[in-house]
């Protein structure tokens, strides 16, 4: 015991001196909060802080630890000293409906602040980071400083778990809401009226237990539908009153204790939904100044109700529209109830003006719905095979999916019906062969059979009832006849010369013994963009891969063909460019197979990914049927060219142009030993730029959408010029239609896969731009995504950067150290260490799509030059020419052609090989969008 006695006093001794330093500490804080005040609480003192526990709304724990300040309504002016934040056992601090000026001061860490009351004062800030790390924050009330210097909603307050209260209304926030409102599993109250919050609600408000919910009279007003209510089915009092939020009222019948409703003052359409007429615990509802249509609503006596200023097809509550008329605004309900047709169909006689509507000459039935090109967005609803009248429907030109109703099958009077344009599926239904059935161009998607009769239309009609019918069928016949009979003698006059002419100069390859060897397909033409050696350009067709597993057996019978032109070249012309597969020539291993570097005896360089199916089973044979099936439909100088495939035996390859630089991982994490230089930060940004473009093509600029599923630095290769072109295909899949689609094995990589794909397979292009938000990341810090080598709380590098988002100051600590930064470079990085935190947004909804990424990093690159025309072509084609223009140039090209490989080809086949370009597609990249 007696040997215990001196560590036991220098126990007590250590823990005394602690309390004293944080009293005395406490006492410091307390007496510089006392000088910020002018004047200050009469008992409080400036000159001594000994008794500050005794002070006047100040409370103390046992320790002589300052945790409550109350000092509301005591007409204080100054502002709030910073050293409140050294005040560590504070829990709350109340010092609202005063005077004071300056910034609200920081907070952050005080881990047992649950309270903070600052309302009503004249405050004209807000520090930074003010309120990171308040995990016991149950209360924070700002409200009413509407001299606040335009802000952010805080989204530290993430932490913040144990939140029940939010106020801050009038305080001058602007921006887009966070999408953070899933983690406040206790929050009640949401005040954020008067400010100028822009953008939707976001979509982890359905979520949260929100009861009272204030986002009234936002300056600008935000915007998008209010859909998301009808998963709030806690609240109590919904004010969205003078916004701009468009669309219909959601179901809102699990609102069981909703009492209070106010929409006026909006753009929102469509019919009041009869679950909102019969919601019991309704007592107030605003919905004037709208769009709203169909029937005026019939609410309960105790209703207190305003309807004023809407488009109401009738001034008798519960009185129902006409059937037309009720018909048509369900063909509107399919259609998401568009702003422009509440405008345009008011009243209850559709024969009266509505427009995109015509009636007969009685002006009593419509016969005609005019509704394309208009850009809609929605389904084709059933309802309008009730408008037994109509004989023309055009809804050409939009955004609509899903399928066709069999319903429109019955309509006796139809006549026409034209859909082309838009993104419909499924099967199509057998229409009588009187009916004119216009279906393409576009529905890709969309299955072929239809009715016996049925004339698949030219697409593109528009107009009234103007349209081909009757006896106008049998010259249009005739026409297309002789149209396609033309076409026919062209593609066989151009199958023999072009034939004629690559046999003369290009025979040697096909003497070849095919017994001997496998066949590869080469594309037709060098692209020269981005490839130190020439790269090759991709083929560009149809999805056929039947005779991926089909044997080798014959010169011309068993070809693998590829869309567009296919070439048959020997095994051993692999086994040459690689040194017969020489490990000297191996340039990275995968989980498949190898990647060996090749060169032609022109001196074309080629990267040759050679799999043994052995060791692909299954899932390897699909993601190599994946990487083919997307590199003969895209074609991108940002996405590396597939020259083509070899099929051997147990063997697969893939034939890729070469980048001699590498992989962005090895420039960003293996440089040293690589011997390369270190990225500069202008060709970090250019790099970004390019793998930004490449993507957004897969998503949304090609023929069809695609999502790459693992994008990462080793899967971004360089060429000699240091741009970039993103690879590694075999794990794309098709964009699907609707919100998502739902995958029982998960693909990818750790560290780049988007939380919603982790945690439930949902894959959307939203899963892209999570990776490439991790991208940037690594670009800005030349860290990887994943780093065991680092403590716990910096090894994941998203959790990491979010929280060194959350103070700017932070991020020049956080870069990469090899760059150098100027004032300049600086804002440039700035703008990226956003765009990358908005890229890895927790929820799906709230990240940019790519184009928005492009458009961001376009300015940065301080010289973006054109391309030179030899890239606008593709395949050796000009796709602004005409294809007898192509053909007669191939023709006068002789044997002055650079392409080192040809094979077979046809007039047809190079029809659907030349991609048209897309919609806002630019012409150039240094378009003003950026791309």
């Amino acid at each position: 015991m007696e040997a215990l006695t001196p560590l036991l006093l220098l126990f007590l001794l250590t823990t005394t001196t602690f309390f004293t330093t944080s009293v005395a500490d406490d006492g410091t804080a307390m007496l510089a909060l006392a000088k910020s005040f002018n004047p200050p609480p009469s008992d409080w003192s400036t000159t001594t802080s000994t008794d500050f526990c005794k002070w006047s709304g100040v409370r103390c724990t046992n320790a002589g630890r300052v945790n409550i300040i109350s000092l509301a309504d005591k007409s204080l002016s100054g502002f709030i000293a910073p050293e409140i934040s050294t005040l560590s056992e504070l829990k709350s601090v109340s010092i609202q409906r005063n005077k004071l000026s300056g910034k609200i001061p920081s907070f952050a860490k005080l881990s047992s602040l649950q309270e903070i009351y600052m309302d009503d004062n004249f405050f004209v800030g807000v520090e930074t980071g003010a309120f990171a790390g308040l995990t016991s924050l149950q209360i924070l009330s700002l409200s009413d400083n509407n001299n606040i210097t335009a802000w952010s909603f805080p989204s530290e307050l993430v932490d913040s778990i144990s939140l029940t209260k939010i106020y801050l209304d009038n305080t001058n926030i602007v921006g887009v809401l966070p999408d953070i409102f899933d983690s406040f599993a206790s929050l009640q109250d949401l005040r954020l009226s008067y400010n100028n919050i822009t953008g939707a609600l976001p979509p982890s408000l359905a979520k949260s237990s929100i009861q009272n919910l204030w986002i009234n009279n936002q300056d600008l007003g935000m915007s998008g539908t209010i859909e998301v209510l009808s998963s709030m089915t806690s609240l109590s009092q919904a004010w969205l009153h003078k916004n701009q939020f468009f669309g219909p009222i959601p179901d809102l019948s699990k609102s069981e204790n909703l009492f209070d409703l106010q929409l006026r003052d909006n753009q929102l359409t469509g019919i009041v939904p009869p679950t909102l007429l019969s919601l019991a615990s309704l007592k107030n509802i605003s919905l004037d100044n709208n769009k709203f249509q169909g029937p005026l609503p019939l609410f309960s006596s105790e209703v207190k109700v305003t309807v004023d200023h809407n488009e109401f097809c009738t001034t008798k509550a519960g009185q129902s529209c006409s059937p037309q008329v009720m018909t048509l605004l369900a063909v509107a309900g399919g259609l998401g109830y568009p702003s422009m047709l509440a405008e345009s169909w008011q009243g209850d006689d559709a024969c009266s003006g509505w427009a995109y509507v015509t009636c007969d000459s009685a002006g009593k039935n419509v016969v005609t719905l005019n509704l394309g090109k208009h850009g809609f967005a929605g389904f084709i609803s059933p309802a309008i095979a009730n408008l037994t009248s109509l004989k023309s429907i055009y809804l050409n030109d939009n955004n609509l999916t899903g399928v066709i109703p069999k319903e429109l099958t019955f309509m006796t009077s139809l006549q026409l019906i034209d859909v082309s344009n838009n993104n419909l599926r499924g099967e199509i239904p057998k229409f009588p062969a009187a009916v004119k059935f216009n279906y393409k161009p576009g529905n890709a998607l969309l299955g072929t059979n239809a009715g016996d009769g049925s004339t698949p239309g030219t697409g593109g009609a528009s107009g009234g009832p103007g349209g081909s019918s009757g006896g106008g069928g049998s010259k249009v016949g005739v026409i297309v006849g002789v149209i396609v009979a033309v076409l026919v003698f062209l593609a066989i006059l151009g199958f023999v010369v072009y034939k004629f002419v690559m046999k003369r100069k290009y025979g040697r390859f096909n003497r070849t013994d095919p017994e001997k060897a496998g066949k590869i397909l080469v594309s037709d033409a060098v692209s020269n963009g981005g490839s130190g050696g020439g790269g090759y350009a991709n083929g560009h067709g149809a999805n056929n891969f039947n005779a991926l597993n089909s044997p080798s057996s014959g010169d011309n019978s068993d070809r693998f063909l590829l869309e567009g032109g296919s070439v048959t070249i020997p095994m051993e012309v692999l086994r040459q460019v690689t040194n017969n597969f020489s490990e000297d020539n191996i340039l990275g291993r995968g989980g498949f197979g190898v990647v060996y570097a090749g060169e032609l005896h022109d001196g074309t360089k080629t990267a040759v990914k050679r799999m043994e199916c052995a060791a692909m089973g299954n899932k390897g044979m699909s993601e190599f049927q994946a990487e083919i099936a997307v590199l003969t439909k895209v074609r991108h100088r940002h996405l590396v060219a597939l020259l083509g495939y070899c099929v051997n035996g147990n063997e697969r390859l893939l034939v890729y142009e070469y980048m001699p630089q590498g992989n962005l991982g090895q420039h960003l994490f293996e440089w040293r030993e690589l011997g390369y230089s270190p990225l500069t930060w202008k060709q970090r940004v250019s790099i970004a730029l390019d793998v930004a473009r490449g993507v957004e093509y897969l998503h949304s600029l090609a023929q069809q959408s695609f999502i790459h599923r693992d994008l990462k630095p080793s899967n971004i290769l360089l060429g000699d010029d240091m741009r970039a072109k993103v690879a590694d295909f075999g794990l794309v899949k098709n964009a699907p239609d609707g919100k998502y689609s739902v995958e029982t094995r998960l693909a990818g990589t750790f560290g780049y896969l988007a939380p919603e794909y982790a945690a439930t397979g949902r894959v959307t292009t939203k899963v892209d731009v999570y990776a490439f938000g991790v991208v940037l990341m690594e670009i800005l810090t030349g860290r990887k995504a994943l780093d065991d080598t680092l403590p716990d709380e910096r090894s994941h590098l998203v959790t990491w950067f979010r929280r060194i988002l959350i103070n700017k100051e932070n991020i020049p600590k956080a870069l990469d150290q090899t760059l150098e930064a100027d004032e300049e470079t600086m804002e440039s990085i700035y703008r990226v260490a956003e765009l990358a935190g908005h890229c890895t947004a927790r929820e799906p909804q709230q990240r940019p799509d790519m184009g928005h990424a492009v458009n961001v990093l376009g300015p940065l690159v301080e010289k973006w030059k054109p391309s030179c025309q030899e890239e606008e072509e593709s395949f050796g084609i000009d796709v602004n020419m005409s294809l007898p223009q192509a053909l007669q140039r191939w023709q006068n090209e002789g044997t002055s052609s650079s392409t080192m490989f040809h094979g077979d080809f046809s007039y047809s086949q190079t029809q659907s090989s030349i991609p048209p370009k897309a919609s806002g597609f630019p012409n150039t990249f240094d378009s003003a969008d950026g791309r």
